[in-house]
């Protein structure tokens, strides 16, 4: 991972704030510069859900390919119009979660998967990630090295 600075940079930029971790259910809450109240997610696949549906109303970034059901039709999603930021860059980094926060920046959507870099703002590192199940490993191990050293200190006093 490499430092990148504290910044959003991008109009579809989320700050996923994680307060809790049960096993391997994380907990918290999403925040883009589009609403001033975090959304609040029980598990990563919420997360997922919840980005989606603020990448399509954003028209950002562009969907490769359509939504699927299974029955195998297609749907494409409408982009929203009149969407307006209420949350600058400086408010949006002033959001942090107990266990973790994280700035993913997603800016490519192709092969039914994301693309993007996602930095981890309590260590200022940022790494690339090439789908969404990338990205969940990567903060899920970050989550894991965090309970780690809450039990060494918690061991230590």
């Amino acid at each position: 991972m490499k430092a990148a600075g504290h910044y959003i940079g991008t109009p579809n930029g989320i700050v996923l704030c994680i307060s809790h971790k049960d096993g391997e259910i994380v907990r918290g809450c999403l925040y883009h510069g589009y609403s001033r109240e975090g959304i609040p997610f029980y598990g990563y696949e919420e997360v997922i859900k919840i980005a989606e549906q603020f990448f399509n109303a954003l028209g950002f970034p562009h969907m490769g390919t359509g939504d699927r059901d299974i029955s195998g039709r297609t749907y494409r999603c409408q982009k929203r119009e009149g969407m307006a930021r209420v949350m600058g860059d400086k408010e949006l980094l002033g959001q942090h979660g107990d266990m973790g926060t994280f700035v993913v920046r997603v800016q490519h959507r192709q092969h039914s998967s994301w693309q993007g870099r996602v930095t981890y703002l309590d260590k200022n590192q940022t790494v690339c990630f090439r789908s969404a199940l990338e990205l969940i490993k990567m903060i899920d191990g970050v989550l894991d090295e965090v309970e780690e050293s809450e039990e060494t200190s918690e061991k230590e006093e």
